[in-house]
């Protein structure tokens, strides 16, 4: 099993694999095409702005790529958001991976960014799913963002913020979370071992 980190160009990259590393997984990071290509798995991370990280991705060579990649892909925090159609964050199309729009949250009273702990919400469509296993109502994991894709029929888990979003979302053998599941304590590290079993 071979799991690659794009190199995206974000800041978390090196705490994304160190992660992988103490689940004794060597990770590599990489943007090299044909490294990409060949990978068993493949994990996008994210930090930052939308409209920067697809510039980066652009630059890099990298969206043709990762549109046409069969194997299972895992998008983190804004790595998830790349994965949609569309963000309101500078107004840029995304890799078109999963359906869904990223859009500024609405939570009334409350501050942005949404940063710290807030408990997951499995839907009850994906109660079974692989991603998921080991991962239970009122799980707590870690966010920071102020972009969100709402809840649709893509939606494996959702949070409330002053108003519901998705967590987690999946098509096929494409996956993303929202939160960083490399600051979410054994919950971000039961996701992260399911990620690596998964089979798509």
């Amino acid at each position: 099993m071979s799991l690659v980190i794009v190199d995206t160009g974000c800041a978390n990259i090196s705490s994304v694999y160190c992660a992988f590393q103490r689940l004794g997984v060597d990770a590599k990071v990489s943007r090299d095409l044909t490294v990409i290509k060949n990978a068993s798995r493949l994990l996008v991370p994210g930090v930052g702005a939308a409209r920067q990280a697809m510039a980066n991705l652009h630059e890099r060579d990298l969206i043709t790529t990762l549109q046409q990649a069969e194997q299972p892909l895992l998008g983190i925090c804004l790595g998830m958001q790349l994965l949609t159609d569309h963000s309101e964050e500078g107004d840029v199309d995304c890799l078109g991976l999963i359906p869904g729009q990223v859009k500024r949250m609405q939570v009334g009273d409350l501050r942005l960014p949404h940063m710290g702990w807030n408990t997951l919400q499995v839907e009850e469509s994906a109660q079974n799913h692989p991603l998921l296993k080991g991962i239970g109502e009122k799980d707590y994991v870690y966010f920071v963002h102020s972009f969100a894709v709402a809840p649709s029929d893509t939606t494996l888990a959702r949070c409330n913020y002053g108003s519901d979003f998705a967590a987690v979302i999946g098509k096929g053998n494409k996956l993303g979370a929202q939160f960083h599941p490399e600051r979410s304590g054994a919950v971000g590290a039961r996701l992260l071992q399911n990620f690596l079993a998964f089979n798509g």
